[in-house]
């Protein structure tokens, strides 16, 4: 999956822990993407699941019963596989049913899926004390290497992320490197409205476990849509988190 902006299923109301990226070591079943034949796991992929009336509807938390089958591609591969009907064709051969039908919105409606399952996460782990907001309590929890994850909104200033990522570089003692915050696909306006405060440029994330299912659930929203960039930074972030908890 590739592109760094916006999904639809609501979220749990709590944090629970079917939520939490699986630990390392730990086995994870894989799927078959129908589109590429490639495999994955299943938090990798989207579950597309039939309804009785023969519908394709986005199951993003794989949770509606009844059959299901799966895909791996963002939203420009799976628009042109609409389009010269290679989907339609993928899923009569996954259900072996009668008529399957595709909305024309169906990538419209993952994406904007994904992206409320991600803002929902950030709001939760807003809820249970784990993000801070606000360039000045950012730096200070950054230097002194409380920060696992650092997110800048995608209109936040040159200047402001250069200041904000130095601060999270001494934290983490990696001054020198390269490490720094991830520039999501999402506006300060977007941000706001998800966390209830003004004017939210930069989010930090304090708690390993919280770092790791914010990353998780942004960079699904970024690989469908296309921002491969965002969404190995974010992969890699949530791998850091969870070692970090361990």
């Amino acid at each position: 999956m590739a592109h760094d902006d916006h999904r639809s299923v609501p979220l749990a109301p709590d944090i629970a822990s079917e939520d939490r990226p699986p630990r390392p070591g730990k086995h994870v079943p894989e799927r078959k993407c129908i589109l590429s034949a490639e495999h994955d796991a299943p938090a990798n992929l989207i579950r597309l699941a039939l309804g009785p009336d023969g519908h394709i509807l986005p199951d993003l938390r794989a949770k509606a019963p009844g059959r299901g089958a799966w895909i791996g591609v963002d939203r420009a591969a799976l628009e042109t596989a609409i389009a010269k009907g290679k989907l339609k064709g993928a899923l009569a051969r996954a259900f072996k049913t009668g008529e399957i039908i595709i909305p024309a919105d169906l990538p419209e409606r993952i994406e904007a899926g994904l992206l409320r399952a991600a803002l929902d996460r950030l709001g939760l782990e807003m809820r249970a004390g784990a993000v801070l907001t606000g360039s000045d309590k950012i730096s200070e929890a950054a230097r002194r290497g409380r920060l696992h994850l650092l997110l800048h909104a995608a209109d936040a200033s040159d200047d402001g992320n250069r200041k904000l990522d130095q601060s999270l570089r001494v934290g983490l003692d990696a001054e020198g490197s390269d490490r720094r915050g991830v520039v999501i696909p999402a506006d300060r306006t977007i941000l706001s409205m998800a966390l209830g405060r003004d004017n939210v440029v930069h989010i930090g994330v304090t708690v390993p476990a919280s770092a790791a299912r914010v990353a998780d659930a942004l960079s699904r929203w970024c690989g469908f849509m296309g921002r491969s960039e965002s969404a190995s930074a974010l992969r890699n972030s949530s791998a850091g988190s969870i070692g970090a908890q361990n």
